[in-house]
């Protein structure tokens, strides 16, 4: 990190099927290794990218709902001790890939971010796709956070969370200037939706948002078994942004790292004079919201 300016990484990942729990810190000390090698400062692994977890209780396990939920929350603490250690070794901050938490009766999806001093904190997903409520029966958590790091205040929103503008908004609002948005789509139109969502809450937010996918098939994990994404890195297309809106993408389905350096200045900068103030303008739409209708006339009314 160089003053406002940092590196952000966003994780296309896949699912493996693990032999045992020294395969799995194998491969995230090989992840995060190869993004803080090419100087990474915040590391973003996606919505349910711990449910590979799923295969240390065995086949049967994994390929069950409800086995595969139970199997990976019972890993949850050595997995969260995990990613503190490689935090604090790489120094780096990480967001751990979501995966099930029992709070409760039910599980709730959680993300846990992570820095060079340990655990800063959590998020849980704040609103359930149909899967989640009518199959999973995984529920909402409670409240958004603001986490407060040496590399500014980072909010998450959590796959569908990203579609749901006054989300964002709220965390906009309590001076956000970086998103993350993990999100685990079947299909390439729920991946298309998370990936307009988290356009377009860098846009009205200006802010900046890392979109981090799971991609590639994982047929022996029940509720995972096909996952389309590509990573990337987005901002509001304005001053000090790409015009596109994208500082940088890879390739559809292909796993890997993406990386950006982004610039917090910048996101002060266009909240304070942009070519366009979504951010200030946003209250203005209360007081337009007046509805005439007109036409749908026809011979009755003549």
């Amino acid at each position: 990190m160089n003053g406002t300016k940092l590196t952000v990484a966003a994780a296309a990942y896949p699912l493996d099927r693990l032999a045992d729990w020294t395969a799995y810190e194998a491969k995230l000390s090989d992840w995060v290794a190869q993004a803080a090698g090419q100087g990474a400062d915040l590391l973003v692994f996606p919505e349910y990218g711990a449910m590979e977890l799923a295969s240390l209780g065995g086949a049967n396990v994994a390929a069950d709902l409800e086995g595969s939920l139970r199997e990976v929350a019972r890993h949850r603490d050595a997995m969260e001790a995990l990613h503190a250690r490689l935090a604090a070794a790489h120094d780096v901050h990480i967001l751990c890939g979501s995966g099930p938490v029992y709070t409760g009766a039910r599980p709730v999806n959680r993300a846990s971010l992570f820095g060079p001093e340990g655990l800063i904190g959590h998020q849980d997903k704040a609103i359930m796709t149909r899967f989640e409520r009518e199959d999973w029966d995984v529920v909402p958590g409670d409240g958004l956070t603001v986490f407060e790091t040496a590399l500014g205040r980072i909010g998450v929103l959590i796959c569908y969370d990203s579609e749901f503008p006054l989300l964002g908004r709220t965390l906009a609002e309590a001076g956000v200037e970086i998103l993350l948005v993990p999100s685990a789509t079947e299909a390439l139109a729920g991946f298309t939706r998370v990936r307009v969502g988290a356009m377009a809450r860098a846009l009205e937010g200006q802010c900046i948002a890392v979109h981090a996918p799971v991609v590639g098939e994982a047929p022996w994990c029940a509720g995972m078994e096909e996952n389309t994404g590509r990573a990337s890195v987005y901002g509001p297309p304005d001053r000090g942004f790409p015009a596109t809106g994208i500082f940088a993408e890879g390739a559809l389905g292909a796993a890997g790292w993406v990386l950006a350096e982004v610039d917090r200045a910048a996101v002060a900068e266009v909240r304070r004079d942009g070519a366009v103030l979504n951010f200030l303008h946003w209250a203005e739409q209360a007081d337009r919201r007046g509805l005439r209708h007109c036409g749908g006339g026809g011979a009755q009314n003549a």
